[in-house]
């Protein structure tokens, strides 16, 4: 029987996730910065934070419980939507003159919220869920393979749902290949440098809640809600 039992710090990592995620895609989506002459979305700085925090959830917590933050995160992201769709369509005030800067920043197309949601899900299972396995294959041992291993997977799913699906037939394909394959490399490699504190936050929970799950018996049916 599933075990059942109150964590100290399992609420506090989903808020925290949620809020990582929720202020990737909407304050950092839209502004491309360029530095050094490279150039890229800003939102790919933070965004793979939300992957630290699910890398944590399933290490610390197990599958089912990572799941439920990930649920919580897509109903967080659609409603997060639907708010910026419907203030937008609200009319302003003759008085206020800002409606065309607002319509600029939270003026998302449903091709891409489409796609940034749909990659969301489908790139955050996937990271769950080869570091439940990673976990079991290694018995717990190289935490480093199963958070890079994960990213790796999980962000290459990402990636190549979110940058078809919002952009082909509006880019030329060489530059969505080029973002694409950039935004990626990023996300990854800022997976590998953080490691280390990766490593130090685990470790904290597994000591201050006293666990360490081993994904054994569960199941991995993304559409199971309950843990």
């Amino acid at each position: 029987m599933e075990r059942r039992r109150a964590y100290k710090y399992y609420d506090l990592v989903m808020a925290s996730f949620v809020t990582v995620l929720l202020c990737a895609n909407i304050i950092g989506a839209e502004k491309v910065v360029n530095i050094y002459g490279f150039s890229f979305g800003a939102g790919v700085l933070f965004f793979p934070i939300s992957y630290i925090f699910n890398d944590v959830l399933t290490e610390v917590y197990g599958y089912a419980r990572s799941r439920k933050v990930i649920w919580a995160g897509f109903g967080a992201l659609i409603f997060a939507s639907f708010m910026s769709w419907f203030v937008r369509k609200l009319p302003p005030d003759p008085n206020w003159p800002y409606q065309s800067a607002y319509d600029i920043v939270f003026g998302q197309t449903p091709r891409i919220v489409i796609a940034s949601i749909t990659a969301f899900w489908a790139g955050e299972f996937t990271n769950s869920f080869v570091l439940a396995k990673m976990k079991l294959l290694t018995r717990g041992r190289f935490l480093w393979t199963r958070t890079i291993g994960s990213t790796i997977a999980g962000e290459a799913v990402d990636s190549l749902i979110f940058y078809p699906v919002a952009f082909y037939g509006f880019w030329t394909n060489e530059l969505l290949l080029k973002v694409m394959i950039a935004n990626y490399a990023i996300k990854v490699g800022w997976e590998a440098v953080i490691t280390p504190v990766t490593y130090k936050f685990v470790n904290f929970l597994k000591r201050a809640e006293n666990e360490d799950y081993y994904d054994w018996d569960t199941d991995f049916n993304p559409f199971k809600v309950q843990v």
